[in-house]
């Protein structure tokens, strides 16, 4: 059975660093690229990171460019998002995502097969 499993998240004052990590189990993460997603209320699920199955290549959406770091470790089938500096506005649902096998890492939510329940964080002004 597949599973996501995010862990991490919290509440933090605008400035402060979390870490959040992604425990995958059921499948074989390491062919996969994984992704963050989150979604604060009232708003659509919005893409974060992503990383592809090598951990070669990653891709952050421009809000959170040079605050947050996505990471894989795949002896470990986890993934991590590294948040720095945070701000008010990244208050929302985290999400960690896999997609298909061997393939690109791509922002579309669309394109990614399996979701975690996701954890909450919230940054205070």
């Amino acid at each position: 059975q597949v599973q996501l499993v995010e862990s991490g998240g919290g509440l933090v004052q605008a400035g402060g660093s979390l870490r959040l990590s992604c425990a995958a189990s059921g499948f074989a993460m390491s062919r996969y690229p994984m992704a963050w997603f989150r979604q604060a209320p009232g708003q659509e699920r919005e893409f974060v990171t992503t990383i592809s199955w090598s951990g070669r290549n990653i891709y952050y959406a421009d809000s959170v460019k040079g605050r947050f770091t996505m990471s894989r470790d795949n002896a470990k089938n986890t993934v991590y998002l590294r948040m720095d500096s945070l701000k008010p506005e990244d208050t929302a649902v985290y999400y960690c995502a896999a997609g298909s096998p061997w393939g690109a890492p791509v922002t579309g939510l669309r394109e990614y097969d399996y979701w975690g329940q996701g954890t909450q964080v919230t940054v205070s002004s």
